[in-house]
């Protein structure tokens, strides 16, 4: 894949996108249209499965006044509350100290309100590149590149970054992929991961954007090359 094939293919990965359930984090934006929410939503999320983090995230939301998950809500919520009501989310006991620390930080650094750059989302407890990221482009609609493992993989696999890490993917993609990319980049690419490009056994027969993908003609090549010899 080259940097010119980047708007054919986020057009086909767009239409699968819109075929398949949108991944949690879209989800809860939908539903919440609250960064807090979204950041609480996606610290959650990692290492667990969406319909994991979806329930941990209702459950959550039922114990705070008015069902919405707010500053002052987490605040008045026991760490052992916290860990009841987000279990079995992966980590769910470090995860529940970082909610229980995030709106003391949040106030002692920030005057208790939710900051939207990458740089400052990274000093809550908790939040990592991939956390802000995520909480800067869906929460606050703002250009950011979020990259999981999902986004990293499929773009080496498509050969459009030759990288080892996904801090390493997320800058080369920062000299790449247009601006107007980058919110929907990482939904996009995570729906994609989820339903078709897996880690293992990806279903590369139909796949949409397979004749952009390096790794597919390497393989198939490979394929070839060994049925001659046999």
């Amino acid at each position: 894949m080259k940097v010119e094939d980047i708007p054919a293919v986020d057009k086909a990965l767009k239409r699968e996108f819109l075929a398949h359930q949108a991944p949690i984090i879209e989800l809860i934006e939908a539903q919440t249209h609250d960064p807090f929410c979204v950041l609480v939503g996606t610290i959650l999320s990692s290492r667990t499965k969406d319909a994991c983090t979806a329930g941990a995230v209702r459950r959550l939301m039922a114990a705070c006044p008015g069902g919405k998950i707010t500053v002052e809500a987490l605040e008045k919520l026991e760490e052992s509350q916290i860990e009841r009501l987000i279990y079995p989310v992966g980590f769910y006991r470090d995860k529940a100290r970082h909610l229980k620390a995030l709106p003391g930080v949040l106030r002692e650094l920030f005057q208790g309100v939710l900051p939207n750059t990458v740089e400052e989302l990274c000093l809550l407890p908790g939040v990592g590149r991939k956390t802000a990221n995520l909480t800067v482009a869906v929460g606050f609609n703002l250009p950011a590149i979020c990259v999981d493992v999902h986004v990293h993989r499929i773009c080496n696999r498509l050969g459009l970054v030759k990288t080892k890490k996904p801090l390493e993917t997320e800058m080369a993609l920062r000299e790449i992929l247009p601006v107007k990319y980058w919110k929907t980049w990482n939904s996009h690419l995570v729906s994609f991961g989820q339903t078709r490009c897996a880690p293992l056994r990806p279903r590369c027969e139909g796949c949409p954007i397979v004749s952009y993908c390096m790794e597919y003609g390497a393989t198939k090549k490979k394929k070839t090359q060994k049925r001659r010899k046999a």
